[in-house]
């Protein structure tokens, strides 16, 4: 063994002795196994290409009761600038309401924004079934697809009404400190809720609501903070891409959309890891450990298409008198019938396999 194997085996050695260093090892090794970087791409682009029409569909319905209350109307697209950072009220300020001479053509021209804002939840949902690994069987149909990219958009719309009622605290207290410090709770559970009910409306149905409380959180304080930073990192975005005149804000607006989107991806990695108990995992390989070989044989059995398909996942490479973890899955019935809420079993006990 080479001296710096030697120091890299040393210190994968500590970080599996650790369960804060495992277990974020865990999650980045996931988000690795589940080729996370194509993850949030792709839901980085939908959401990209989404954003203008979910625009144009809130400013037809804010312009659809302006007349009842101007000022709502100016809270709301108020609150949704502030998701983004200095370039924000360029996006909100050039955005305007759908105009037709009809009541149908309005409601048709509303129509064909809405599928083209379900790209988003599509991408949402296609991101789920990767992080968790459903075999092609088990992943929900194109009828059940549609309706959960309505439910998402309404989590959308709430998340929007109730930013809308935060910005509003500003008017109850004169106390800079107290109302900095308000908004910023509110803002945080704000988006812990936002995460918590998209990952209810995208999730498989199996997983239960707690479990997906972690990752909900975690993403809420992460979004928070990303939005606090976004001030600068977008103003450093501008500046460095001067050259580019009106596409600076485009690329700027692009780049937020994928931190975005990789908080969220990272997110759902860390409910996996914690249902799955994918830790620890093991930096250099050999030896493999049975988190790893967890990990691997839900990558294998995921590309299942067909039930008439038999897929079988086993390892060779267990010590003698190691037994299978009961959780470790051979075939894709073992990772549906996993019960995500029951306590871990033994790792000690299982099958030989």
């Amino acid at each position: 063994m080479n001296p710096i194997e030697a120091v890299v085996r040393r210190a994968d050695k500590a970080q599996q002795r650790h369960t804060p260093t495992s277990f974020v090892f865990g999650v980045i090794k996931k988000f690795g196994d589940d080729n996370g970087g194509a993850l949030v791409t792709n839901l980085a682009y939908a959401g990209f290409v989404s954003l203008f029409p979910l625009l144009l569909i809130l400013a037809t319905i804010l312009g659809l009761i302006a007349s009842a209350d101007p000022a709502l109307r100016e809270q709301v697209l108020d609150a949704v600038s502030k998701q983004v950072p200095l370039i924000g009220d360029q996006l909100t300020g050039n955005v305007h309401e759908l105009r037709q001479s009809s009541i149908i053509g309005l409601i048709v021209g509303v129509a064909v924004l809405l599928w083209g804002t379900t790209r988003l939840a599509q991408a949402g949902i296609f991101t789920m079934e990767q992080v968790w690994n459903l075999p092609g069987p088990a992943r929900v149909g194109y009828f059940p697809r549609l309706l959960r990219c309505l439910e998402f958009l309404g989590v959308l719309g709430l998340g929007v009404v109730v930013t809308a009622l935060l910005t509003g605290l500003e008017a109850f207290t004169h106390q800079r400190t107290l109302t900095i410090m308000a908004a910023t709770a509110g803002a945080v559970i704000t988006n812990a809720g936002m995460f918590l009910f998209a990952f209810r409306v995208l999730t498989p149905g199996s997983i239960s609501f707690r479990r997906l409380l972690p990752g909900a959180i975690a993403g809420g304080i992460a979004w928070t903070g990303l939005q606090s930073a976004g001030t600068l990192l977008v103003r450093q975005a501008l500046h460095s891409a001067a050259a580019y005149g009106v596409f600076a804000t485009v690329l700027s607006l692009l780049a937020w959309v994928y931190l975005g989107a990789e908080v969220a991806v990272y997110a759902a990695e860390i409910n996996v890891v914690l249902v799955r108990r994918l830790w620890p995992r093991a930096l250099v390989q050999p030896p493999l450990t049975e988190a790893d070989r967890h990990s691997m044989a839900l990558q294998a059995l995921q590309n299942q298409r067909r039930e008439e398909q038999q897929v079988r996942v086993t390892f060779n490479d267990r010590p003698p008198g190691v037994r299978r973890a009961a959780t470790t899955p051979r075939t894709p019935e073992e990772i549906l019938s996993v019960a995500p809420d029951q306590s871990e079993p033994d790792q000690g006990k299982g099958e030989l396999s």
